[in-house]
Protein backbone atom coordinates (compact mmCIF):
# COMPACT_ATOMS: atom_id res chain seq x y z
CA UNK A 1 0.00 0.00 0.00
CA UNK A 2 2.89 2.27 0.22
CA UNK A 3 3.08 4.55 -2.49
CA UNK A 4 4.21 7.81 -3.99
CA UNK A 5 2.31 10.58 -3.97
CA UNK A 6 2.84 14.63 -5.36
CA UNK A 7 2.80 17.02 -2.97
CA UNK A 8 0.79 19.55 -5.53
CA UNK A 9 -1.57 17.88 -7.33
CA UNK A 10 -2.10 14.15 -4.98
CA UNK A 11 -1.26 12.45 -8.12
CA UNK A 12 -0.51 8.91 -6.84
CA UNK A 13 2.58 6.37 -8.43
CA UNK A 14 4.02 3.19 -7.81
CA UNK A 15 6.47 2.88 -4.96
CA UNK A 16 9.53 2.07 -7.19
CA UNK A 17 8.26 4.09 -10.40
CA UNK A 18 11.33 5.53 -11.66
CA UNK A 19 10.77 9.05 -11.34
CA UNK A 20 11.80 11.82 -9.17
CA UNK A 21 8.39 14.28 -10.10
CA UNK A 22 5.10 14.46 -11.27
CA UNK A 23 3.41 15.14 -14.42
CA UNK A 24 2.82 18.31 -12.91
CA UNK A 25 6.52 19.24 -11.91
CA UNK A 26 5.38 18.67 -8.31
CA UNK A 27 7.60 17.11 -5.86
CA UNK A 28 6.90 13.50 -4.36
CA UNK A 29 6.90 12.03 -1.11
CA UNK A 30 6.36 8.40 0.25
CA UNK A 31 3.36 7.68 2.16
CA UNK A 32 2.54 5.10 4.18
CA UNK A 33 -0.89 3.43 5.40
CA UNK A 34 -0.43 3.98 9.52
CA UNK A 35 -2.27 0.56 9.53
CA UNK A 36 0.26 -1.87 11.38
CA UNK A 37 2.95 1.70 12.49
CA UNK A 38 1.37 2.71 15.60
CA UNK A 39 3.31 -0.33 17.55
CA UNK A 40 6.79 0.54 15.22
CA UNK A 41 8.27 2.60 18.77
CA UNK A 42 7.90 -0.78 20.71
CA UNK A 43 9.65 -2.65 17.88
CA UNK A 44 12.30 -0.26 17.46
CA UNK A 45 13.62 0.00 21.11
CA UNK A 46 13.63 -4.33 20.80
CA UNK A 47 15.64 -3.91 17.78
CA UNK A 48 18.59 -1.31 19.93
CA UNK A 49 19.62 -4.93 21.31
CA UNK A 50 19.97 -7.36 17.93
CA UNK A 51 23.09 -7.70 16.23
CA UNK A 52 20.89 -7.87 13.37
CA UNK A 53 22.76 -4.62 10.77
CA UNK A 54 19.34 -3.36 9.80
CA UNK A 55 18.39 -3.63 13.71
CA UNK A 56 21.30 -1.22 14.82
CA UNK A 57 20.85 1.29 12.11
CA UNK A 58 19.33 4.61 13.16
CA UNK A 59 17.25 4.47 9.74
CA UNK A 60 16.31 0.83 9.09
CA UNK A 61 15.54 0.29 12.71
CA UNK A 62 12.19 2.17 11.47
CA UNK A 63 12.42 0.47 8.19
CA UNK A 64 8.68 -0.58 8.01
CA UNK A 65 8.07 3.30 7.95
CA UNK A 66 10.95 4.21 5.30
CA UNK A 67 11.44 2.08 2.71
CA UNK A 68 9.77 -1.73 3.17
CA UNK A 69 12.67 -3.31 1.84
CA UNK A 70 14.03 -7.00 2.43
CA UNK A 71 17.41 -7.24 4.48
CA UNK A 72 19.38 -8.15 1.64
CA UNK A 73 18.66 -4.96 -0.35
CA UNK A 74 19.35 -2.59 2.95
CA UNK A 75 23.12 -0.80 1.71
CA UNK A 76 23.94 -0.21 5.61
CA UNK A 77 27.07 1.32 7.59
CA UNK A 78 25.27 1.33 10.82
CA UNK A 79 24.15 4.92 10.57
CA UNK A 80 22.01 6.98 12.91
CA UNK A 81 23.71 5.80 15.52
CA UNK A 82 24.39 9.05 16.97
CA UNK A 83 24.85 11.06 20.30
CA UNK A 84 22.14 12.65 21.89
CA UNK A 85 24.03 15.35 23.99
CA UNK A 86 23.40 17.44 27.23
CA UNK A 87 26.36 19.94 27.71
CA UNK A 88 26.31 22.31 30.52
CA UNK A 89 28.37 25.13 28.41
CA UNK A 90 26.13 25.02 25.42
CA UNK A 91 22.98 25.68 27.68
CA UNK A 92 24.64 28.46 29.67
CA UNK A 93 25.66 30.16 26.41
CA UNK A 94 22.44 29.73 24.78
CA UNK A 95 20.13 31.02 27.52
CA UNK A 96 18.06 27.72 27.15
CA UNK A 97 18.54 25.58 30.17
CA UNK A 98 16.82 22.76 28.36
CA UNK A 99 18.79 22.48 25.51
CA UNK A 100 19.99 18.46 23.84
CA UNK A 101 21.92 18.51 21.04
CA UNK A 102 21.85 15.71 18.39
CA UNK A 103 25.32 15.02 16.27
CA UNK A 104 24.55 13.88 13.31
CA UNK A 105 28.42 14.79 12.47
CA UNK A 106 28.94 11.22 14.33
CA UNK A 107 27.48 9.16 11.55
CA UNK A 108 30.01 7.17 9.13
CA UNK A 109 30.83 9.45 6.74
CA UNK A 110 30.41 12.89 9.13
CA UNK A 111 27.01 14.40 8.52
CA UNK A 112 23.48 13.81 8.56
CA UNK A 113 23.77 12.77 4.67
CA UNK A 114 24.34 8.98 5.43
CA UNK A 115 20.62 8.60 6.97
CA UNK A 116 19.01 9.68 3.33
CA UNK A 117 21.85 7.74 1.32
CA UNK A 118 21.31 4.77 3.06
CA UNK A 119 17.97 4.72 1.54
CA UNK A 120 18.33 6.19 -1.84
CA UNK A 121 21.35 3.91 -2.66
CA UNK A 122 19.12 0.93 -1.49
CA UNK A 123 16.62 1.63 -3.94
CA UNK A 124 19.17 2.34 -6.45
CA UNK A 125 20.63 -1.16 -6.16
CA UNK A 126 16.84 -2.78 -5.73
CA UNK A 127 16.10 -0.53 -9.54
CA UNK A 128 19.60 -2.13 -11.10
CA UNK A 129 20.82 1.28 -11.43
CA UNK A 130 24.35 1.53 -12.76
CA UNK A 131 25.08 5.49 -12.15
CA UNK A 132 24.27 7.37 -9.38
CA UNK A 133 24.83 11.43 -9.48
CA UNK A 134 24.11 14.08 -7.07
CA UNK A 135 25.23 17.81 -6.88
CA UNK A 136 27.05 18.86 -3.83
CA UNK A 137 28.38 21.32 -1.43
CA UNK A 138 30.48 18.57 -0.39
CA UNK A 139 28.71 16.47 2.27
CA UNK A 140 25.79 14.74 -0.08
CA UNK A 141 28.73 13.90 -2.37
CA UNK A 142 31.29 12.27 0.29
CA UNK A 143 27.96 10.06 1.71
CA UNK A 144 26.98 9.34 -1.87
CA UNK A 145 30.55 8.25 -3.15
CA UNK A 146 30.44 5.90 0.33
CA UNK A 147 27.04 4.31 0.26
CA UNK A 148 27.94 3.49 -3.86
CA UNK A 149 30.86 1.67 -3.15
CA UNK A 150 29.47 -0.41 -0.88
CA UNK A 151 26.95 -0.81 -2.83
CA UNK A 152 29.24 -1.71 -5.87
CA UNK A 153 27.93 1.12 -8.10
CA UNK A 154 29.21 4.09 -9.82
CA UNK A 155 29.11 7.50 -8.67
CA UNK A 156 29.62 10.62 -10.09
CA UNK A 157 29.51 14.18 -8.44
CA UNK A 158 28.92 17.94 -9.56
CA UNK A 159 30.83 20.38 -7.28
CA UNK A 160 30.98 24.02 -7.85
CA UNK A 161 34.22 24.60 -8.60
CA UNK A 162 36.37 26.04 -5.61
CA UNK A 163 33.58 26.10 -3.65
CA UNK A 164 34.03 22.86 -1.77
CA UNK A 165 36.24 22.66 1.40
CA UNK A 166 39.25 20.12 0.75
CA UNK A 167 38.55 17.77 3.70
CA UNK A 168 34.96 17.07 1.86
CA UNK A 169 36.42 16.91 -1.70
CA UNK A 170 39.40 14.37 0.09
CA UNK A 171 36.41 11.90 1.18
CA UNK A 172 34.55 12.53 -2.20
CA UNK A 173 37.09 11.68 -4.54
CA UNK A 174 39.00 8.85 -1.20
CA UNK A 175 35.62 7.09 -1.83
CA UNK A 176 36.08 6.50 -5.58
CA UNK A 177 33.44 8.94 -6.84
CA UNK A 178 34.30 10.39 -10.46
CA UNK A 179 34.05 14.29 -9.45
CA UNK A 180 33.32 17.49 -12.07
CA UNK A 181 33.71 20.81 -10.56
CA UNK A 182 31.62 22.81 -12.18
CA UNK A 183 32.28 26.68 -13.17
CA UNK A 184 28.90 27.86 -11.43
CA UNK A 185 27.32 27.78 -7.62
CA UNK A 186 25.38 24.54 -6.39
CA UNK A 187 21.91 25.48 -7.85
CA UNK A 188 23.95 25.35 -11.48
CA UNK A 189 24.95 21.95 -10.75
CA UNK A 190 21.76 21.12 -9.62
CA UNK A 191 19.92 21.93 -12.67
CA UNK A 192 22.53 19.13 -14.46
CA UNK A 193 22.09 16.46 -12.62
CA UNK A 194 18.41 16.76 -12.74
CA UNK A 195 18.58 17.14 -16.29
CA UNK A 196 20.53 13.99 -16.31
CA UNK A 197 17.98 12.42 -14.16
CA UNK A 198 15.27 13.22 -16.48
CA UNK A 199 16.98 12.11 -19.60
CA UNK A 200 17.42 8.64 -17.30
CA UNK A 201 21.52 9.27 -17.86
CA UNK A 202 21.71 8.82 -13.90
CA UNK A 203 19.96 8.19 -10.66
CA UNK A 204 19.31 11.30 -8.90
CA UNK A 205 20.30 10.73 -5.18
CA UNK A 206 19.66 14.71 -3.99
CA UNK A 207 16.80 15.64 -1.44
CA UNK A 208 14.69 15.85 -4.78
CA UNK A 209 14.94 12.05 -4.29
CA UNK A 210 12.14 11.09 -1.77
CA UNK A 211 13.89 8.04 -0.44
CA UNK A 212 16.37 10.73 0.72
CA UNK A 213 13.52 12.06 2.84
CA UNK A 214 12.64 8.89 4.01
CA UNK A 215 16.27 8.49 5.66
CA UNK A 216 16.55 11.82 7.02
CA UNK A 217 13.41 12.00 8.41
CA UNK A 218 14.68 9.01 10.98
CA UNK A 219 16.85 12.00 12.71
CA UNK A 220 13.31 12.75 14.40
CA UNK A 221 12.17 9.39 15.05
CA UNK A 222 15.90 9.05 16.67
CA UNK A 223 15.56 11.93 18.84
CA UNK A 224 11.61 11.06 20.36
CA UNK A 225 13.68 7.37 21.00
CA UNK A 226 16.20 9.01 23.00
CA UNK A 227 13.66 11.26 24.79
CA UNK A 228 11.60 8.20 25.36
CA UNK A 229 8.94 9.40 22.92
CA UNK A 230 8.26 12.50 24.65
CA UNK A 231 8.14 15.68 21.96
CA UNK A 232 10.45 18.36 23.30
CA UNK A 233 8.92 21.64 22.74
CA UNK A 234 11.57 22.83 19.72
CA UNK A 235 13.66 21.33 16.79
CA UNK A 236 16.20 23.31 15.80
CA UNK A 237 18.51 22.83 12.39
CA UNK A 238 20.62 24.69 9.65
CA UNK A 239 18.39 25.22 6.33
CA UNK A 240 20.40 25.13 2.82
CA UNK A 241 18.17 22.87 0.37
CA UNK A 242 15.93 22.18 2.84
CA UNK A 243 16.03 18.31 2.54
CA UNK A 244 15.98 18.46 6.17
CA UNK A 245 13.45 20.98 7.39
CA UNK A 246 11.24 18.89 4.80
CA UNK A 247 11.75 15.27 5.90
CA UNK A 248 11.23 16.77 9.59
CA UNK A 249 7.77 18.27 9.17
CA UNK A 250 7.02 14.93 7.73
CA UNK A 251 8.59 12.78 10.53
CA UNK A 252 6.25 14.89 13.08
CA UNK A 253 3.21 15.00 11.35
CA UNK A 254 3.76 10.90 10.93
CA UNK A 255 4.82 10.54 14.26
CA UNK A 256 1.26 12.43 15.69
CA UNK A 257 -0.86 11.05 13.01
CA UNK A 258 0.15 7.46 14.11
CA UNK A 259 -0.15 7.80 17.97
CA UNK A 260 3.69 7.51 18.76
CA UNK A 261 3.36 11.46 20.62
CA UNK A 262 1.15 13.58 21.66
CA UNK A 263 1.94 16.88 20.88
CA UNK A 264 3.75 17.86 17.74
CA UNK A 265 7.60 20.03 18.52
CA UNK A 266 7.79 23.38 16.65
CA UNK A 267 10.13 23.19 14.27
CA UNK A 268 12.91 26.39 13.61
CA UNK A 269 15.05 26.49 10.46
CA UNK A 270 18.03 28.66 10.55
CA UNK A 271 19.80 29.93 7.71
CA UNK A 272 22.45 31.82 6.93
CA UNK A 273 22.09 35.47 6.16
CA UNK A 274 23.68 35.04 3.06
CA UNK A 275 22.34 32.31 2.13
CA UNK A 276 18.38 33.03 2.57
CA UNK A 277 15.95 32.68 0.29
CA UNK A 278 14.08 30.52 2.94
CA UNK A 279 14.37 33.39 5.41
CA UNK A 280 12.77 36.13 3.25
CA UNK A 281 9.88 33.76 1.52
CA UNK A 282 9.06 33.09 5.58
CA UNK A 283 8.42 36.91 6.05
CA UNK A 284 6.10 37.34 3.43
CA UNK A 285 4.62 34.11 4.23
CA UNK A 286 5.62 32.17 2.04
CA UNK A 287 3.98 33.58 -0.90
CA UNK A 288 6.71 32.86 -3.04
CA UNK A 289 10.55 32.03 -3.05
CA UNK A 290 13.29 34.54 -5.06
CA UNK A 291 16.14 32.61 -5.93
CA UNK A 292 19.65 34.93 -4.50
CA UNK A 293 23.45 34.61 -5.50
CA UNK A 294 24.31 32.95 -2.56
CA UNK A 295 27.92 33.70 -0.17
CA UNK A 296 28.21 32.27 3.48
CA UNK A 297 31.23 30.48 5.03
CA UNK A 298 28.84 27.80 5.92
CA UNK A 299 29.60 26.06 2.66
CA UNK A 300 26.77 23.48 3.51
CA UNK A 301 24.29 26.02 3.47
CA UNK A 302 25.26 27.82 0.74
CA UNK A 303 22.27 27.44 -1.33
CA UNK A 304 20.32 30.24 -3.41
CA UNK A 305 17.35 28.15 -4.86
CA UNK A 306 16.69 25.34 -2.49
CA UNK A 307 14.63 22.96 -4.08
CA UNK A 308 12.92 21.83 -1.45
CA UNK A 309 10.84 24.69 -0.58
CA UNK A 310 7.25 23.28 -1.17
CA UNK A 311 7.89 20.75 1.30
CA UNK A 312 9.88 22.40 3.90
CA UNK A 313 7.21 25.60 3.82
CA UNK A 314 4.35 23.13 4.40
CA UNK A 315 6.77 21.81 7.39
CA UNK A 316 6.81 25.44 9.05
CA UNK A 317 3.37 25.99 8.89
CA UNK A 318 2.19 22.68 9.87
CA UNK A 319 4.95 22.48 12.83
CA UNK A 320 3.99 26.46 13.64
CA UNK A 321 7.59 27.18 13.08
CA UNK A 322 9.71 29.69 12.04
CA UNK A 323 12.65 30.58 10.01
CA UNK A 324 15.32 32.03 10.84
CA UNK A 325 19.10 33.83 9.75
CA UNK A 326 21.99 34.50 11.62
CA UNK A 327 25.55 36.34 9.85
CA UNK A 328 28.65 34.60 9.38
CA UNK A 329 30.17 35.92 12.94
CA UNK A 330 27.47 34.74 14.89
CA UNK A 331 28.22 31.39 12.70
CA UNK A 332 32.01 31.64 13.88
CA UNK A 333 30.93 32.39 17.44
CA UNK A 334 28.81 29.62 18.07
CA UNK A 335 31.13 27.20 16.15
CA UNK A 336 33.98 28.39 18.69
CA UNK A 337 31.62 27.96 21.89
CA UNK A 338 30.95 24.40 20.01
CA UNK A 339 34.27 23.41 19.63
CA UNK A 340 35.10 24.48 22.74
CA UNK A 341 32.64 21.94 24.58
CA UNK A 342 34.20 19.30 23.04
CA UNK A 343 31.58 18.10 20.28
CA UNK A 344 32.78 20.27 18.07
CA UNK A 345 31.02 20.44 14.12
CA UNK A 346 31.39 22.46 10.59
CA UNK A 347 30.05 26.02 10.35
CA UNK A 348 27.01 25.11 8.67
CA UNK A 349 25.99 23.05 12.30
CA UNK A 350 26.59 26.15 14.29
CA UNK A 351 23.95 28.22 12.75
CA UNK A 352 21.21 25.91 14.67
CA UNK A 353 23.38 27.26 18.10
CA UNK A 354 23.59 30.81 16.79
CA UNK A 355 19.97 30.70 16.08
CA UNK A 356 18.63 29.44 19.23
CA UNK A 357 20.61 32.21 21.17
CA UNK A 358 18.60 34.59 19.05
CA UNK A 359 15.07 32.98 19.81
CA UNK A 360 15.64 32.88 23.29
CA UNK A 361 16.77 36.44 23.53
CA UNK A 362 13.78 37.15 21.50
CA UNK A 363 11.30 35.24 24.41
CA UNK A 364 10.80 32.68 21.30
CA UNK A 365 11.84 30.34 23.59
CA UNK A 366 11.13 30.14 27.40
CA UNK A 367 13.25 28.98 29.88
CA UNK A 368 11.48 25.98 30.85
CA UNK A 369 11.68 24.20 26.98
CA UNK A 370 12.91 21.36 26.01
CA UNK A 371 15.08 22.50 23.06
CA UNK A 372 16.75 19.75 20.38
CA UNK A 373 19.68 21.66 18.58
CA UNK A 374 20.53 19.01 15.43
CA UNK A 375 24.14 19.55 14.72
CA UNK A 376 24.47 18.23 10.98
CA UNK A 377 28.28 18.18 9.84
CA UNK A 378 31.52 16.62 11.49
CA UNK A 379 34.45 19.26 12.93
CA UNK A 380 36.78 18.01 10.52
CA UNK A 381 34.83 18.38 7.35
CA UNK A 382 35.86 22.40 7.02
CA UNK A 383 39.05 22.05 9.16
CA UNK A 384 39.72 25.65 7.55
CA UNK A 385 37.23 27.52 8.91
CA UNK A 386 38.42 25.95 12.51
CA UNK A 387 41.92 27.43 11.57
CA UNK A 388 41.17 30.73 9.50
CA UNK A 389 38.05 31.97 11.98
CA UNK A 390 39.77 31.13 15.40
CA UNK A 391 43.54 32.76 14.51
CA UNK A 392 45.01 29.54 15.90
CA UNK A 393 48.18 28.83 15.95
CA UNK A 394 50.49 25.79 17.68
CA UNK A 395 53.60 26.80 19.59
CA UNK A 396 57.20 25.77 18.78
CA UNK A 397 59.60 25.10 21.29
CA UNK A 398 62.95 23.63 22.08
CA UNK A 399 62.94 20.27 23.24
CA UNK A 400 64.40 20.40 26.74
CA UNK A 401 62.61 20.76 29.98
CA UNK A 402 62.95 24.48 31.19
CA UNK A 403 61.40 25.86 27.80
CA UNK A 404 58.48 23.24 28.08
CA UNK A 405 58.27 24.83 31.81
CA UNK A 406 58.01 28.12 30.64
CA UNK A 407 55.22 27.23 27.91
CA UNK A 408 53.32 25.57 30.76
CA UNK A 409 53.49 28.33 33.48
CA UNK A 410 52.18 30.70 30.43
CA UNK A 411 49.36 28.18 30.69
CA UNK A 412 48.18 28.11 33.81
CA UNK A 413 48.76 31.95 34.14
CA UNK A 414 46.22 32.07 31.38
CA UNK A 415 43.54 30.27 33.30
Amino acid sequence: MTHLQCVNCQKHFPLFELRFECDCEGLLEVIHEAEGLRDLPQLAEKRLTSRIPADRSGVWRFREAVVPLEEKEIVTQLEGRTGFHAVESLQKWTGSPGLFIKHEGENPTGSFKDRGMTAAVSVAKRLGMPLLACASTGNTSSALSSYAARAGLKSVVFLPSGKVSLGKMAQTLGYGAHVLAVKGDFDDAMQIVRDLAKAGEVYMVNSLNPFRIEGQKTIIWDILQDMNWQAPDWIVVPGGNLGNTSAFGKAIEEAFEWGWIDKKPRLATIQAAGANPFYKSFLNGFSSLQSIQAETIATAIRIGNPVNFSRASRAIINTRGIVGQVSDKEILAAKAVIDRSGLGCEPASAATLAGLKLMVQAGLVKKEDKVVAVLTGSMLKDTDAIMKSQNLTVEEVEADAKAIKLSLDSLRSKH
